[in-house]
């Protein structure tokens, strides 16, 4: 289903319309530092894609919080109801495209999404968009620690955004430093804080049924 626009006095973001869809800069920028300990071990356990299941991680609860599923596009509100998550590709021309996976709560399956779109945006070095989703964006500068980053604040590109480097090790944990942008319409400092806090639960929790089998 194309995403349907929608009047936003109808909706809880009503205030937020009038007071941000207009603003210079509606883009607000949060950074935390994550615990990624769980998703390193899981990655080397099963050889999952490290960046596979964090994105996974952030889809599955974005998939949770309603204010994801709206976004100011154009000077409107859209309300969407299926969500992906994209990734920024390394071709083979040693440059990088653009490839939005669409979420499937089953991590497996968006394995499979992940790994074949990935593969496909790699050797045709052409972006893959999915205009129909609420696209979460991601970046993973993987070749340095970083501290946080900020992204486009032009108007142009609205949706959430993440952005992280190279995860730190200390004492047996494994720290990430994470940046998420959102646009003031779609979403509250509440929201974006209660989003990073379910963030980390998910990521401390997946794989723990699966531990539970094998204990």
């Amino acid at each position: 289903m194309k995403p349907k626009a929608i009047n936003p006095k109808e909706t809880t973001r009503s205030e937020a319309f009038e007071l941000w869809m207009s603003a210079p800069n509606p883009m607000v920028t949060f950074f935390k530092q994550i615990n990624v300990t769980n998703l390193v071990r899981i990655s080397r356990k099963y050889k999952l894609k490290f960046n596979m299941l964090l994105c996974w991680c952030i889809g599955k609860v974005a998939s949770e919080v309603k204010e994801f599923y709206i976004l100011p596009v154009q000077g409107k509100l859209y309300r969407y109801d299926k969500l992906a998550v994209n990734t920024i590709v390394r071709n083979r021309n040693g440059e990088v495209s653009s490839c939005d996976v669409p979420f499937s709560k089953k991590l497996l399956d968006f394995n499979k999404d992940y790994m074949r779109l990935t593969k496909q945006v790699a050797d045709s070095c052409m972006n893959y968009d999915l205009p129909e989703y609420m696209v979460i964006g991601t970046s993973a500068i993987v070749n340095t620690e970083i501290d946080g980053a900020v992204g486009m604040n032009s108007g142009i590109f609205n949706n959430p955004f993440l952005i992280w480097g190279r995860y730190q090790s200390h004492f047996g944990r494994n720290m990430l430093k994470i940046s998420f942008q959102f646009h003031h319409t779609q979403m509250d400092g509440a929201h974006a804080g209660t989003f990073l806090e379910l963030l980390q639960k998910n990521i401390d929790n997946i794989g723990k049924k699966q531990r539970k089998v094998e204990q």
